[in-house]
């Protein structure tokens, strides 16, 4: 995030224009298929298809990802519609088809001691399906202001589909290089994100659409983002219960249901939203942020109170042994 706030800033001060601005987009493009063809050689699709027996605990967390988001974000700017700018409003509802994060969902739901097998497959699943689903949910709920055509569904499969496929392809070749090599590709991975956000922000300061981001608009933005975040993380759990899932599996879905993925939300907005990327990005920047403050307090509270009733099961795992040894 402190690499994201000094990105935004460079773009502020010093935004790519003219040549220089042909060659940062290129590259912007280069990265997102570098970025993707990564993840097609991360994925492991015998593990992915294990994953797949839990039916209700995957159900639940698309159903989150891809149907109630949506739906909350339709549902806020039909209440509010004047709280936010058009560009505003696109990006709202450009996160809530964002899919769900991989990493930061397994780190949450370790922390607060739930299912992380379930959590790594809810991920992948989540990221997979993104693939398809995000940019026809974002040509149906945004229209216009997306690049949604002929033309961007082919730039979609060049730039996002293709590489993926092609990391999977080459996944049993490649796959001892990338386990050498971890250290090394995490970085690729932070700066092709980077690269893009650079790009995208000075494409904005470009065109000057900043001029529409009061403080005002911002506070309202915020308000709706926390607004979004408490109902998500509300509603899973809700769900999860009512599904009958033992705790580590209601953990799993309230943190897979309720994250959206930076990682794969910004490079799929610079393809669907081309030079208007700036704003439309900066609801899911916001949102990250908050998912992983907020989600953070949540997880180390529950990982505290999971404490006490693993120890009086071991206690009584314990007492059991020894009646048994008695017996």
């Amino acid at each position: 995030m402190a690499a994201l706030a000094a990105t935004v800033t460079l773009a502020a001060l010093l935004p790519a224009s003219g040549s220089a601005e042909r060659v940062a987009r290129t590259a912007s493009q280069a990265a997102i298929i570098l970025l993707f063809f990564l993840y097609g050689l991360r994925l492991s699709t015998k593990e992915t298809l294990a994953g797949m027996r839990r039916v209700r605990l995957h159900t639940l967390i698309l159903l989150s990802t891809f149907v109630l988001f949506p739906a909350l974000g339709l549902a806020v700017l039909w209440l509010a519609p004047d709280t936010l700018t058009a560009q505003l409003g696109a990006g709202i509802l450009f996160l809530c088809v964002v899919p769900s994060t991989v990493q930061s969902s397994v780190a949450l739901t370790s922390t607060a001691r739930g299912d992380i097998a379930a959590a790594i497959c809810a991920g992948t699943y989540s990221s997979v399906i993104g693939l398809a689903v995000t940019p026809l949910l974002a040509a149906w709920l945004i229209g216009s202001q997306t690049s949604i055509s002929a033309d961007g569904a082919l730039r979609i499969g060049a730039q996002l589909l293709a590489p993926f496929l092609a990391g999977q392809l080459l996944r049993p070749r490649l796959q001892a290089f990338v386990s050498r090599n971890k250290r090394l590709l995490g970085p690729v991975d932070r700066g092709s994100i980077l690269l893009v956000v650079y790009v995208a922000f000075s494409e904005g300061m470009n065109q000057g659409v900043w001029s529409s981001v009061t403080p005002g608009t911002l506070l309202g933005l915020l308000a709706v983002l926390a607004l979004l975040l408490v109902v998500a993380l509300t509603c899973t759990h809700a769900a999860a219960r009512f599904a009958g899932l033992d705790r580590p599996s209601r953990i799993a879905v309230v943190f897979c249901g309720s994250q959206k993925s930076l990682a794969n939300g910004l490079p799929m907005a610079s393809v669907l939203f081309a030079g208007q990327a700036a704003v439309a990005v900066l609801p899911l920047m916001l949102y990250h942020q908050m998912q992983l403050t907020v989600c953070a307090v949540l997880a180390a509270r529950w990982s505290g109170s999971a404490a006490p009733a693993e120890q009086q099961c071991a206690q009584a795992s314990g007492s059991t042994s020894s009646v048994t040894a008695g017996g």
